[in-house]
């Protein structure tokens, strides 16, 4: 009896596929290129059932009677009848000695505004106007019959505007004069002497000034600061 041969294994041969090829997974599709993200909603002038009320407070207490009048606010939980509070200043820059340096100038000294709820007759609720009157630096609100008016919507919109603008790159102080304006200089080795605005340099916070100095006209260059208007 023949011995049986065992069929010994046949090798792979080129282009033969030795285990099943699994599918590609398709390449992640690229999202769409993100545009710039969606410009926040402007805030309305007056919320609904409110208005602006001004509020006068001490000198120079203006930003302390706001900080304390949010702390208020925010204790007696009163947010849903006291909305936005604020004391709107500018940026300027200021030149002095060849150096800048940016300042905060109040636009209205004397005076803060605030959002508040408006009863039916145009009142304000008086929990907010207690809250309010108790509160260190606060003196009176602007009205008749020693009753708060609301601002106009033309004066509200004149003071969200000067808020806005402090945002913005500061502008240069205390600039009254422009380019043909007569001024004097009112600082410096040239004290006193008068002349016209040639160039104004905003950058640089300087001027250029044709004065005449022994009966020739004579351009001189001075910082903003050192001129006023004749």
């Amino acid at each position: 009896m023949e011995p049986q041969m065992t069929e010994e294994p046949r090798q792979p041969e080129a282009g033969d596929v030795s285990e099943e090829e699994t599918p590609k997974e398709p390449a992640p599709e690229t999202p769409a290129e993100a545009g710039p993200p969606p410009a926040p909603e402007p805030e309305p002038l007056v919320r609904e059932g409110m208005g602006w009320y001004v509020l006068r407070v001490a000198t120079n207490k203006e930003k302390q009677v706001r900080d304390a009048l949010e702390r208020k606010v925010k204790i007696e939980q009163l947010e849903d009848r006291v909305g936005r509070i604020l004391v709107p200043t500018q940026r300027e820059k200021r030149m002095r000695g060849g150096t800048a340096r940016v300042v905060l100038r109040k636009l209205y000294p004397g005076y803060v505004f605030v959002e508040m709820a408006t009863e039916p007759d145009g009142s304000v609720p008086e929990d907010v106007w207690f809250m309010i009157k108790e509160t260190t630096g606060v003196g009176d609100f602007i009205g008749s019959d020693g009753k708060p008016s609301p601002m106009p919507v033309h004066d509200i919109e004149q003071m969200l505007a000067a808020v806005h603008v402090s945002e913005e790159t500061p502008s240069l102080a205390n600039l009254n004069f422009k380019e043909g304006d007569r001024v004097k200089v009112c600082d410096g080795p040239f004290e006193n002497f008068e002349g016209v605005v040639d160039e104004i340099n905003t950058q640089k916070g300087t001027v250029r000034v044709i004065v005449t100095i022994f009966g020739r006209a004579t351009p001189i260059e001075l910082e903003c600061w050192q001129v006023e208007t004749l």
